[in-house]
């Protein structure tokens, strides 16, 4: 068994929590144990975007997770970060 920690937040709400998994589980393994859907509904492990440590993830269902890992899911992107440069640059004129 290896200990990992799933992390989710949002603007009103932030939750990690740390789990025991078994060696060879995956990250959407770990989203799926951790129980965090219970408390974010709105998270659909198989499609959702995840990183370890700030760093996305190209393959979660395959990336083997290592002891001491954190999972993070990532929420989609309101607006590109180009383009809210490019506003906040209009709007300082």
């Amino acid at each position: 068994m290896i200990r990992v920690e799933v992390a989710f937040a949002r603007p009103d709400k932030q939750k990690i929590i740390s789990l025991e998994v078994e060696e060879g589980s995956t990250a959407v393994d770990a989203v799926r144990q951790s129980g965090i859907v219970a408390v974010f509904p709105e998270i659909e492990p198989g499609s959702v975007d995840l990183g370890i440590f700030g760093k996305a993830i190209k393959s979660p269902s395959t990336h083997e997770l290592r002891h001491g890992d954190r999972v993070e899911i990532y929420r989609p992107l309101k607006i590109d970060p180009k383009q809210a440069r490019l506003n906040r640059a209009k709007n300082k004129d």
